[in-house]
């Protein structure tokens, strides 16, 4: 199942996606996305925990050193969320911006220090991220906690199979990333787990679990696509601000 979370004239609601419109729990009825309803970001967190250096192939490619022995993370807050489907604004005060397509997991129910075995039934569903970087800018905060850094989306998909999930990043046309879900070095749940001895989390949080190789440089003009098997894809196009 699809969940995704709406504009309307009536109100923000959330619901069942199954082509193109939305079931809402709200209300009862249907809108069509794009006639009387948009998508926005599917979940609304009180943090965005983001995994770094989760790939082999990136580390090698950007010169990050040896594999890590333990999940490498850092935190985008609330302001760093965007829409799917919605323009992203080039910041004039960066000239180097960049994507990094990442699978994503949205918390369901408040928890704390589950075990591995305990993740599946914490989480909501799965989703799409794309960790933008502003890649001129000094150390990770400057770099990837601005607002809007964090588009996520489409929706939330519940019926999710991780095992070799494939994945495609394609910028106006051109694939730049290709991977699977077996080159992570750290499972997901693995990671959620990891970070659960450390946090609360809360419904609606999410966990995202690092960019295969080939993150690149965005202009305006660019139309950013992040598919992950099974799940969706994420879209959006980068502007003149």
């Amino acid at each position: 199942m699809r969940l995704a979370r709406i504009s309307t004239a009536k109100g923000i609601f959330t619901g069942e996606y199954d082509d193109g419109v939305v079931y809402t729990e709200g209300d009862g009825e249907a809108y069509t996305i794009g006639e009387d309803a948009e998508l926005m970001a599917p979940c609304d967190p009180d943090a965005i925990f983001c995994t770094g250096r989760n790939f082999g192939a990136k580390i090698e490619q950007m010169g990050e050193g040896d594999l890590p022995d333990r999940p490498d993370w850092f935190i985008k807050p609330p302001h760093a969320l965007h829409p799917p489907n919605q323009p992203i604004e080039y910041p004039e005060w960066m000239s180097s911006f960049t994507y990094a397509g990442e699978l994503a997991a949205v918390i369901g129910e408040r928890c704390h220090d589950l075990t591995v075995d305990e993740v599946d039934d914490a989480l909501l569903g799965y989703t799409i991220l794309n960790d933008l970087d502003a890649y001129d800018q000094d150390r990770r905060t400057a770099r990837k906690t601005f607002d809007g850094s964090a588009p996520l989306g489409p929706w939330i998909e519940t019926d999710v199979d991780l095992d070799g999930m494939a994945m495609e990043t394609v910028i106006s046309g051109e694939q730049r990333q290709s991977a699977a879900t077996d080159e992570m070095i750290f499972h997901p749940e693995e990671i959620v787990a990891f970070l659960s001895e450390r946090y609360t989390f809360r419904p609606g949080d999410v966990i995202s679990f690092g960019s295969p190789a080939n993150p690149g440089l965005l202009e305006p003009g660019d139309t950013v696509e992040i598919t992950y098997e099974g799940v969706g894809t994420l879209r959006n196009e980068i502007v003149e601000p």
